[in-house]
């Protein structure tokens, strides 16, 4: 369906010269002359080439029809992932490409937002927080004052983060699936 440019948003599918794209970020400017624009950054599904596109605010754009739909992460299968849809129980499997460097923080059962086209997974959507288990980090020095002084840790998934000085090995917290990064102790 055609949707003019200035209406896009990240996470969009769009279809360019018969290739999908998911749009990683669009910015509208509006110079005092001149004709307004929109910056798309969009990466190729079919091999991860990023391109950006510069469109006329009121130009319109080709958005793909893509389903999102949730389903429950099951358990990794070679260079693929395993999904299954709750209400059908139908499995599906999504390359890792798709999933990228998310993939790390994929546990057993997550419910996660898959976007589908023509039947084949496209995108995905992690829940923006997760809770793992501190494995390694730092003993805590003393006399460190405790504003801003962050130390290195290291967490079950292998994913290298910075915490509090409170926060010792055995402890868990919740940090954010995009970027890795610390909000809390996890309350269980």
């Amino acid at each position: 369906m055609k949707v003019i440019a200035s209406s896009v948003r990240k996470g969009n599918i769009l279809e360019v010269d018969g290739q999908l794209y998911v749009v990683l970020s669009a910015e509208s400017f509006f110079p005092g002359k001149g004709t307004p624009t929109t910056q798309i950054d969009m990466r190729r599904l079919s091999d991860g080439t990023k391109t950006t596109q510069r469109y006329k605010t009121t130009e319109q754009v080709e958005r793909a029809y893509v389903e999102d739909r949730e389903h429950t992460y099951l358990y990794q299968d070679g260079d693929s992932y395993i999904f299954m849809n709750p209400e059908t129980y139908d499995q599906i499997s999504v390359p890792s490409d798709v999933i990228g460097e998310q993939a790390v923080y994929l546990q057993e059962g997550m419910a996660c937002m898959l976007s589908i086209y023509e039947g084949n997974a496209v995108a995905i959507d992690l829940p923006q927080r997760v809770t793992l288990e501190v494995v390694e980090t730092e003993p805590t020095v003393k006399g460190q004052t405790a504003s801003s002084s962050y130390k290195p840790a290291i967490l079950s998934n292998g994913v290298r983060t910075m915490v509090p000085p409170h926060i010792v090995a055995g402890t868990r917290i919740v940090v954010m699936t995009a970027d890795g990064s610390y909000v809390e102790r996890a309350k269980d």
